[in-house]
C-alpha cells in the first residue's frame, strides 16, 4: 500500500504495523518501521555495503582536492567519462534515472501494443496498447500530413466577431494550446478544501517574456529564428502569406510577453490571488465575451475565477479592441498547429524539433520515436500508465524503508524548529503546527481516481492527443466548486521530480525518485540520507520559507509570520543571494541570486535538515570506512552524487537567465561550503576554496 502520515500519528502508525500480532496476520507484505528504525537499510532488512550498493568510486577525481572544489572531486570522474547524449543539452544522474524509468514505461506499452487485439475493449489495457500503437504507426501518421487538423483550422476560420473568440480560446485552451491565457484547476488559495479555476498570462510561443523585450544582438538574433520558424510552420499548412502571417503573431505575443507580469511585481503569492466573477471580469476586460467563455466552459454565473494578474487581462483586452479579427484568427491558427506540431507528420516534428531543440537549447537530434511516444503516453494516460508502473518499480519494501526516512527527517525538522533563534516562540508554534499537519505521499495515491479512462479511437493520432487533452481538461473543470480531493496526485509516479504543494501542506515523492542510486534499502544509510533524505528536506523547507510562510497549515492563505521574522529571515536570504550572485556559471556570466534565492534556501535548508536526521541513525559515529570513506564523508558524497551533470554551454546560459535553480555545481559547492560539518568531515581550513569563514556562512535551517 502506498504511505501517507501526519507527524503525531507517525510513530504510532509505524508501532502499531510491527506488533506480533500485525506480523501473524501477513503484514509483512506491508513492511512498516517500528519508531528507533528510521534506518532505510534496517527497515528493507538488508545490511548496507559497497559494491552495487554504494558508491562508484570511477565517478570520482581524485587529482582535485575535496577541499578547493568538491563538485570536481565528488562527480569529476563521471562527468569527464561521459558525453551528452545525441539530442540532449545536458545529462546526469536523474536523467540516467528518468532514462531507466522510461525503458520500464516502453516494456509496460511495447506489452500492451502488442497484446491489445486479445484484451478486452474499453480496459485500460487496451486503451494504453491502442494509444502506443497510433503513436508508433509513423506511416499512417505521414500520410495524414495536417489534414487531421482541417476541421479545427476550418473553425476559426468561420469566426465571424470579436465576441466569438471567447468560445474558441475555450476550446482550444481545453486541447492543450495556451491561447491568450492559461487555465487551470487547483484548490482555492483562502478556502483550500475547494476547488477553483484559475487563470494566468500564456499565449507565447517563446520560452520566457524577456526573450520578446531585451534588446541586444542575442535577443534579436532569438527573436528572428523564431520568426522563420514561424513562417516555415505556415508553409506547410500551405499558407502563401507565411512570412506576413509570421510577422502577425511575433507582434502580437510581443504585446502579450510586455503585459505578462505588471511594472514591479514581487511574487508575492497574494498579490497573485484575485477572485473575480463573469460580471467583474467583463468589467475588467470588456472586450472579451466572459459569458460565452463561461458558457463554453460549463460556469455559472456564480462561478469565479482567481486572475494571478489582472493588469494582464486589461492589457489583452486594449489589444483585443485593437487588433483586427483576422489577425487573432492568424494567431489561434499559429497556437493550434504550435500544439500539435509534435504530434503531426514528420515535417512538422522535424520543424518544432529544429526550433525548439536544436536552436533553444542545443540538442543535435531529435529523440528516437518509441521516446516520443512513451512521453506522449505518460502525459496523456498518466493515472493508468502509472498504476502499472508502481506494481512493477516499487516493491513493498521499499515503500517502508522511504516512510522511515521521511518519520526520522520530520523529526529532525522538528527539533531544528524547536530552537531556531530567529523566529519567535508564537511563529515557532506555529511552524511546528504547520509540520505537523504536513503530509508526505510515498511511492503512489493511497487511492487511485475512480475517474473514466480516455477512449483512444483508431483515428489519426494527433486527434487522440488533442481528444485526451480535451477529455482531461474537462475532467478537471467537472471539479470545480467541489472539495478538493487531497488523495489526488498533482505529479506522475513515475516521475522523478518531487513537489511540495503549499495548497494542501503536502510533499509528494514518487515512485519513480525512489530509484537506486538516489534510493536503495541495500545501501548504508549515509547513502540514502545525502541522497534522497536532501531532497525530501529541500520540499520540507518550502512550506516555512517566503512563500510557504504565506500558507496555514491548512493550506490556506495565512501569513503566520511577525513582521519581525519575515526581517529576520530577508536579512538571512540576502546572505545567500549575495553568496550565490559571486558565482561565475559560464565565461563571464554569473548566477542572479535572486532568481535562484528560493531554490538555494531549500538546497540549503535541505542539506542540514537531512545531516541531522542522518546523525541519529545507528553506526553513524563508527570509525570503520566504507570503500575508504567515514559514514560522514559517504553522506556528502551522495549529496553531490545527486547533482551529478554534463552541461552544454548554451545550455548554462539559458539556465541562468530562466531556471530558478543554480547550476548544478553550485547547488554542490553553495549548500556545502557554508555547512561546518562538511568542513570537519574532510578537514578543510581557511583558505580552502570550500571553506567559507564563519562571518561570510549562510544559514537558516
Amino acid at each position: 500500500m502506498p504511505f501517507r502520515f501526519t507527524v503525531f500519528g507517525l510513530l504510532l502508525a509505524l508501532l502499531l504495523a510491527w506488533t506480533p500480532a500485525a506480523q501473524a496476520h501477513g503484514c509483512g507484505a506491508r513492511v512498516r518501521s517500528a519508531p528507533q528504525a528510521a534506518s532505510p537499510a534496517s527497515a528493507a532488512g538488508t545490511a548496507g555495503g559497497p559494491g552495487a550498493h554504494g558508491l562508484d568510486l570511477a565517478n570520482l577525481d581524485r587529482s582535485v582536492s575535496p577541499c578547493q572544489d568538491f563538485y570536481e572531486f565528488a562527480d569529476g570522474g563521471w562527468i569527464h567519462s561521459h558525453a551528452i547524449p545525441p539530442g540532449h543539452d545536458s545529462w546526469g544522474l536523474i536523467d540516467e534515472l528518468r532514462e531507466r524509468n522510461q525503458e520500464i514505461l516502453r516494456q509496460i506499452l511495447q506489452r500492451e501494443a502488442d497484446g491489445r487485439a486479445r484484451a478486452r475493449p474499453g480496459s485500460i489495457d487496451r486503451e494504453l496498447g491502442d494509444f502506443y500503437a497510433g503513436c508508433m504507426d509513423t506511416r499512417a501518421i505521414d500520410a495524414a500530413g495536417w489534414r487531421p487538423l482541417a476541421g479545427e483550422l476550418g473553425r476559426i476560420e468561420r469566426l465571424r466577431h470579436l465576441g466569438d473568440l471567447a468560445p474558441e480560446v475555450a476550446h482550444l485552451q481545453g486541447m492543450g494550446a495556451a491561447a491568450l491565457f492559461a487555465l487551470g484547476v487547483a484548490p482555492d488559495s483562502t478556502g483550500s478544501a475547494r476547488m477553483i479555476a484559475h487563470a494566468r498570462p500564456a499565449g507565447l510561443g517563446l520560452l520566457d517574456r524577456e526573450d520578446y523585450l531585451q534588446a541586444g544582438a542575442g535577443f534579436g538574433a532569438l527573436r528572428e529564428k523564431y520568426l522563420i520558424h514561424v513562417r516555415r510552420m505556415f508553409r506547410l499548412l500551405g499558407d502563401r502569406r507565411a512570412r506576413a502571417e509570421a510577422q502577425t503573431v511575433l507582434r502580437i505575443e510581443t504585446r502579450l510577453a510586455r503585459a505578462a507580469a505588471s511594472p514591479g511585481a514581487t511574487g508575492d503569492p497574494e498579490a497573485a490571488d484575485h477572485k473575480m466573477t463573469e460580471r467583474q471580469l467583463q468589467a475588467l476586460a470588456p472586450h472579451f465575451s466572459w459569458g460565452r467563455y463561461f458558457r463554453a466552459l460549463g460556469l455559472g454565473v456564480g462561478d469565479t475565477i482567481d486572475v494571478t494578474s489582472p493588469y494582464f487581462f486589461e492589457a489583452m483586452d486594449r489589444e483585443l479592441a485593437s487588433v483586427p479579427l483576422a489577425d487573432w484568427k492568424i494567431y489561434l491558427r499559429w497556437q493550434l498547429i504550435h500544439a500539435a506540431a509534435p504530434d503531426l507528420s514528420r515535417p512538422f516534428a522535424r520543424e518544432n524539433f529544429d526550433f525548439y531543440g536544436r536552436t533553444l537549447t542545443g540538442a543535435s537530434r531529435i529523440e528516437p520515436r518509441w521516446q516520443r511516444c512513451v512521453a506522449a503516453a505518460a502525459r496523456e494516460l498518466r493515472e493508468p500508465l502509472g498504476r502499472k508502473y508502481a506494481r512493477e518499480a516499487l516493491p513493498p519494501t521499499v515503500k517502508a524503508a522511504a516512510l522511515a526516512m521521511a518519520g526520522g527527517l520530520v523529526a529532525a525538522f522538528r527539533q531544528d524548529l524547536q530552537s531556531l533563534y530567529w523566529m519567535d516562540p508564537a511563529t515557532r508554534a506555529a511552524a511546528i503546527a504547520k509540520l505537523d499537519r504536513m503530509t508526505i505521499e510515498v511511492g503512489y495515491p493511497d487511492r487511485w481516481p475512480a475517474d473514466p479512462v480516455y477512449r483512444v479511437t483508431n483515428g489519426p493520432f494527433v486527434e487522440n492527443m488533442l481528444g485526451a487533452n480535451y477529455f482531461r481538461f474537462r475532467l478537471e473543470l467537472a471539479g470545480i466548486g467541489k472539495p478538493a480531493d487531497r488523495s489526488r496526485w498533482p505529479i506522475s509516479v513515475f516521475g522523478a521530480d518531487p513537489i511540495y504543494d503549499p495548497a494542501i501542506n503536502a510533499i509528494f515523492l514518487p515512485a519513480g525518485l525512489l530509484q537506486p542510486p538516489l534510493f536503495d534499502p541495500r545501501a548504508d544509510d549515509a547513502l540514502n540520507y545525502g541522497g534522497i533524505g536532501a531532497i525530501v528536506g529541500h520540499e520540507m523547507t518550502h512550506g516555512f520559507d517566503g512563500q510557504g510562510s504565506r500558507f496555514g497549515a491548512d493550506g490556506n492563505r495565512k501569513d503566520w509570520w511577525t513582521p519581525e521574522d519575515g526581517e529576520n529571515f530577508q536579512q538571512l536570504a540576502e546572505c545567500v543571494a549575495d553568496q550565490y550572485s559571486t558565482y561565475a556559471a559560464v565565461d563571464d556570466l554569473h548566477e542572479n541570486g535572486h532568481r535562484v534565492l528560493a531554490e538555494s534556501l531549500a538546497d540549503i535548508g535541505g542539506l542540514a535538515i537531512a545531516y541531522k536526521a542522518f546523525e541519529k541513525t545507528p553506526g553513524v559515529r563508527s570509525r570503520r570506512k566504507i570503500q575508504g570513506f567515514t559514514a560522514t564523508q559517504r553522506f556528502f558524497l551522495a549529496y553531490a552524487r545527486v547533482w551529478t551533470e554534463k552541461e552544454d554551454p548554451q545550455y548554462i546560459r539559458r539556465m541562468v537567465m530562466v531556471n530558478p535553480h543554480a547550476i548544478a555545481r553550485y547547488r554542490v559547492i553553495g549548500p556545502l561550503s557554508d555547512f561546518e560539518p562538511f568542513a570537519r568531515a574532510f578537514d578543510c581550513r581557511d583558505r580552502d576554496a570550500m571553506f567559507r569563514p564563519m562571518p561570510d556562512r549562510c544559514a537558516i535551517w
